[in-house]
């Protein structure tokens, strides 16, 4: 697939402070990217540079092959973001407020009906702004986002507000413009169970330097061979026992079971040990690690809100 989004040792410095820290990364056509990063790690600074809304110190971002800076007009053309949450006329209908961003782009009826069409607001795309839900007025800004028929979408915390339902819904529309338009996403949100089923490629950015870029699956599986769930019975002895046994691999202690980090290897001599100490294991099996826990460690356990 071909790259339609190119970071190359981008750097930004605010007075003596570096924020961003020779970032590199693509988003490839038809995927959705996932931009993770706690507070203060550059995240905003750097999808601001890819809008043009801020200046690159050095390096260079590349849209469809147009250089943000040398070639502005061309690079935004290929495409479009929403950074805050969409902010139209409030007594015109949705159908009207699209029509009079259209214009202003220089396309017709046309290009508004595909985009409705695209973000399946079809049936209530002639009532009035005020009266949408957030997550009718987030669909409405998508489809505005759409009408120049962009490569690519940036969408800031697209899913902030939403309820459980609105949040679905938004995951299925972003997967479905990637994988069946064929817009790219490029979507930063604070949400990681939520980013962990939309993404496809995630890159986490912490104190301004980008630590990773995976896919979503390989990073959840990539320490599947060793980490292991127990099932013991009584959990207080055994957690107390591994504790002091394994201090550094014990991952979580809940409910009725322990999520431990031993290789395939250890697991007979961890098995005797707990029941030489007359702990019965009800149960074992390998888990695989989620995106929250690979943030986690990846970051030191940074907030990543902001």
């Amino acid at each position: 697939m071909s790259e339609v989004l190119v970071l190359d040792r981008v750097y930004k410095t605010f007075g003596k402070r570096t924020v961003v820290n020779d970032v590199s990364f693509s988003v490839r056509e038809g995927e959705v990217f996932g931009f993770l990063g706690p507070n203060g790690a550059g995240k905003t600074t750097t999808i601001k540079m890819i809008l043009g809304l801020l200046s690159i110190d050095s390096g260079t971002i590349t849209v469809d092959g147009h250089n943000v800076e040398r070639d502005f007009e061309a690079a935004m053309k290929n495409l479009s973001g929403i950074v805050e949450n969409p902010d139209m006329y409030p007594y015109l209908t949705g159908y009207d407020n699209l029509m009079i961003q259209a214009r202003a782009c220089g396309v017709g009826a046309k290009q508004v009906d595909e985009a409705v069409r695209m973000v399946g607001m079809q049936m209530r795309i002639k009532e009035k702004f005020k009266t949408y839900s957030l997550g009718m007025k987030q669909r409405l800004g998508i489809a505005q986002a759409l009408l120049h028929q962009p490569k690519i979408m940036i969408l800031d915390e697209p899913t902030n507000g939403l309820d459980p339902a609105g949040i679905q819904e938004m995951r299925n529309l972003l997967r479905h413009l990637a994988h069946n338009a064929g817009v790219s996403v490029l979507v930063s949100s604070h949400i990681l169970q939520e980013m962990q089923l939309m993404c496809d490629t995630v890159g986490i950015i912490s104190n301004g330097t980008l630590l990773q870029v995976a896919d979503v699956e390989e990073l959840i599986s990539r320490s599947k061979s060793n980490t292991y769930r127990y099932i013991l019975r009584p959990l207080d002895r055994a957690a107390e026992l591994l504790r002091t046994y394994l201090p550094d691999r014990v991952l979580e202690i809940t409910g009725d079971h322990v999520d431990l980090r031993i290789t395939e290897e250890e697991i007979a001599t961890v098995n005797r040990r707990l029941m030489e100490n007359d702990v019965v294991i009800l149960g074992l099996t390998p888990v695989g690690q989620s995106l929250e826990q690979s943030f986690m460690e990846l970051t030191g356990g940074g907030n990543i809100i902001g």
